[in-house]
């Protein structure tokens, strides 16, 4: 008997170990600049686009990717439901099809959820696996119920999601995935001019099922548009959009100026947050002319985030070109990538992504707001530098190393201290004491391509940490 009991403890903790994590629910602060969680702690999006793992990853493939992503320090994955390689037609890495039908309002299901049985593991058991993974791993899903290809004539075929049936799918999103670890992103790389009544209905449904009703109170959720858009150009007045969402893109900088973008939609009125959820990606054709201007590296997508940031974002979202599309050589590349997913994973600018999280997070973030005129010149496109304050701090970046002037008396403190922060390796030194009044020139430690660096001043008073190091209240 007691032989029993012990082995019946034992599964139970087994069983209990094996249970996804409860993560905090987010939500817009009281100031709508930034997301907190429930216990009003800031929360910096550090993303990644992952849009194909749901439809080509197997089990262990995408355990795999979760734990790189989780040591490098990122919080968020980007996921597509019915996935934009005729993910509702080609089958996932078990044979299965999301939908019975083509048709969004019959997922296909079935009873039980063991991955050894073919005939009860079907697609959303395998999304489920995929979510709970994340969340084990401290991660919010950034949910994409569909790529936005199949919300119009995609190739030939007619739309397969409507204004009608996009409620009842929404609804089983909703009571599926309501409860777990999960951001809601409408969208998918479409423009939505036209559209507008079948993403109103997808977001009614989805409140809905998490909820019961109609209260997006009950949900946190976006639009990803496409390329050189933002969703606040269909949808910024929509109760349903909680926040604002940018596709820069992969254009060249002096064409995107993401620090224009940015500002704009942070310039709104009512405010609502706003973030980058696809600037360049790491390895991507820059300008898709792989040809002519080469292959973006880790200094061109550096620079995208940090002047995402710096000009107002309360995340930003870093991707790298064979992994979006998990890429290997058994599947058809889409624009040349260069590296399979897997040996993409630690490409540099990947990993250089949780020092720019760390140095926000080691100074106040509730407070921070952007401010150019905290330089006397910020120069332009490739040399653009971009600068934001918060409570007794401020850090300006520039994106090659350019020397500038910085307006004192910006921030509070008779003293400043200035450290340089290094956003390669996140290390970061202490320069010297400043007076904090009248104009004062800086002269980064390097200039030029991939000599990027940040300015970090700080009231002495405050007695905050190294930049970079440890984490400030709010």
């Amino acid at each position: 008997m007691r032989t029993s009991i012990l082995a019946i403890c034992w599964s139970m903790a087994a069983a209990w170990a094996q249970r996804p994590a409860a993560l905090p629910k987010l939500s817009v602060d009281a100031g709508k600049r930034f997301l907190v969680s429930e216990k009003g702690e800031a929360f910096f999006w550090l993303g990644d686009t992952a849009w194909e793992l749901f439809h080509r990853a197997n089990r262990q493939e995408a355990i795999d990717y979760l734990d790189i992503r989780a040591s490098q320090g990122y919080n968020v994955v980007q996921i597509v439901a019915l996935a934009e390689f005729d993910g509702v037609k080609t089958p996932n890495a078990f044979g299965d099809l999301p939908l019975t039908g083509y048709d969004p309002s019959k997922p296909a299901v079935t009873p039980g959820a063991n991955p050894k049985n073919a005939a009860e593991y079907d697609y959303w058991d395998h999304v489920d696996f995929i979510v709970d993974e994340a969340n084990r791993r401290g991660i919010y899903v950034g949910f994409l119920p569909t790529w936005a290809s199949w919300a119009e004539p995609n190739r030939g075929e007619p739309a397969i999601l409507t204004v009608e049936n996009s409620v009842t799918y929404g609804e089983f999103l909703g009571k599926r995935y309501g409860k777990k670890g999960v951001i809601w992103v409408l969208g998918g790389d479409r423009i939505a001019d036209g559209r507008e009544p079948l993403w109103r209905s997808l977001a009614k449904g989805i409140a809905i099922g998490v909820a019961g009703k109609e209260d997006y109170s009950a949900v946190l959720m976006t639009f990803h548009p496409r390329g050189g858009l933002t969703s606040s150009k269909n949808f910024h007045n929509d109760e349903w959009l909680d926040f604002n969402m940018h596709q820069t893109g992969h254009g060249l900088s002096e064409t995107v100026k993401p620090w224009d973008k940015i500002a704009k939609d942070y310039a709104l009125q009512p405010v609502k947050p706003v973030m980058d959820g696809e600037p360049l990606y790491e390895d991507h054709p820059l300008a898709f002319r792989a040809a002519v201007n080469g292959y973006s590296l880790d200094a061109h997508v550096r620079q995208r985030v940090y002047w995402d940031i710096f000009s107002g974002a309360f995340g930003v979202t870093y991707g790298n070109h064979s992994v979006w599309q998990m890429f290997s050589p058994e599947k058809r590349p889409v624009n040349g990538p260069i590296l399979t997913w897997r040996d993409a994973l630690r490409r540099p600018g990947a990993e250089q992504m949780k020092y720019l999280k760390a140095l926000i997070e080691s100074r106040p973030m509730l407070s921070r707001v952007p401010d150019q005129s905290l330089v006397a010149d910020t120069l332009d496109n490739v040399d653009k530098i971009v600068a934001t304050r918060g409570d007794g701090y401020a850090l300006i970046y520039t994106a090659q190393g350019r020397k500038f002037t910085v307006n004192l008396g910006k921030i509070s403190g008779g003293k400043l201290k200035a450290h340089w922060f290094n956003p390669r390796s996140g290390g970061a030194w202490p320069v010297e004491s400043v007076d904090n009044r009248g104009t004062k020139e800086f002269l980064p430690p390097a200039e030029g391509f991939s000599a990027d660096w940040v300015l970090v001043l700080d009231d002495e008073a405050k007695g905050y940490g190294v930049p970079g190091q440890g984490k400030a209240k709010r």
